[in-house]
């Protein structure tokens, strides 16, 4: 597993929600509170999106935006229509694609929109996701698959074929990546740099592969060729802290992940990644979370309950 993909996974705390709505001008809705990473997907036609913190922006078809912070938001025909709040019903969680048809003038122009979010941890952002903006806009372009993603993403909502929502549950999840991608290469940050850096990539994968070896800076900096002083400055510039530090993150970030997902005894968890106590494990875990690990669990478990997974 890459490490792109091993981070997304970890941070994962349920199952991608989306909804389709077709809407005629003139309509407005507002968007927001969510716990996750807000995105939508212009489908067809135009809008504008509004937010506090910006001014308006036009939207295209095969525009993508992703809102990290969760943050209050509307998208409407215009900046000046008044907005409802938008509401996923429960049928449209666990990964399904809804139909919400928005109230307007059957003759206004037509807007197609698949929104949704991204169900990720933040109770301490990775590195990978902190150095994203509140807004990323990325307007319709063929570049790292995305145009190629929007294009099938429109097709299968469009059509609603045989198999339409497997297609779409995992197109939609797939987006992230792409939004991923073609932000950093626009903007490139310390952590695309670190995992595409000839010494330190390397050492980021051994720590994913294996968090619970008890690394050395000497053992990891000897692996890259470097001295310990020169990996721990190359690899704190990048990552943006410093290696044995990173590699505590990851295992609270992995132990985290096995709490929300499996049901196996805590003093199994701490084992492996990396902790040979279960009192330094709980320790650690609760200077990182705010929470010991076994309310950890009985939280994440209540919070994912009320989606229905």
């Amino acid at each position: 597993m890459d490490v792109l993909t091993d981070v997304l996974a970890a941070l994962e705390t349920g199952p991608t929600l989306c909804a389709r709505t077709r809407a005629h001008a003139p309509w407005g809705l507002r968007f927001g509170g969510n716990q996750g990473f807000g995105f939508h997907v212009i489908l067809q036609g135009t809008c504008w999106l509004s937010s506090a913190d910006e001014p308006p922006r036009a939207l295209r078809s095969g525009d993508v935006v992703l809102l990290a912070s969760g943050q209050e938001h509307t998208l409407a025909d215009a900046p000046t229509t008044p907005a409802v709040t938008f509401r996923l019903d429960r049928e449209w969680h666990a990964k399904r694609i809804g139909h919400q048809h928005v109230a307007g003038t059957a003759a206004g122009a037509q807007t197609v929109l698949l929104s949704g979010a991204y169900r990720l941890e933040q109770r301490r952002p990775h590195p990978l996701l902190a150095t994203l903006p509140d807004l990323v806009h990325l307007p319709n372009r063929r570049r790292h698959g995305l145009h190629a993603a929007v294009d099938l993403l429109g097709t299968e909502v469009e059509e609603q074929e045989p198999g339409a929502e497997a297609i779409v549950s995992s197109l939609v999840d797939a987006l992230l990546v792409y939004i991923l991608r073609a932000w950093q290469e626009d903007h490139p940050t310390g952590w695309s740099r670190a995992v595409a850096d000839p010494a330190i990539g390397p050492s980021l994968h051994r720590m994913h592969q294996d968090p619970a070896r008890s690394w050395t800076v000497q053992q990891l900096g000897a692996q890259a060729g470097l001295s310990r002083a020169t990996f721990t400055r190359r690899f704190t510039a990048l990552v943006g802290e410093p290696p044995l530090t990173y590699l505590t993150r990851w295992r609270l970030t992995t132990a985290a992940r096995i709490l929300r997902q499996q049901d196996v005894p805590l003093s199994a968890v701490a084992h492996r990644v990396g902790y040979t106590s279960e009192f330094a494990f709980a320790k650690a875990f609760k200077r990182e979370y705010g929470l010991a690990p076994g309310n950890y669990r009985r939280v994440t478990g209540i919070e994912e309950s009320r989606y229905g997974s």
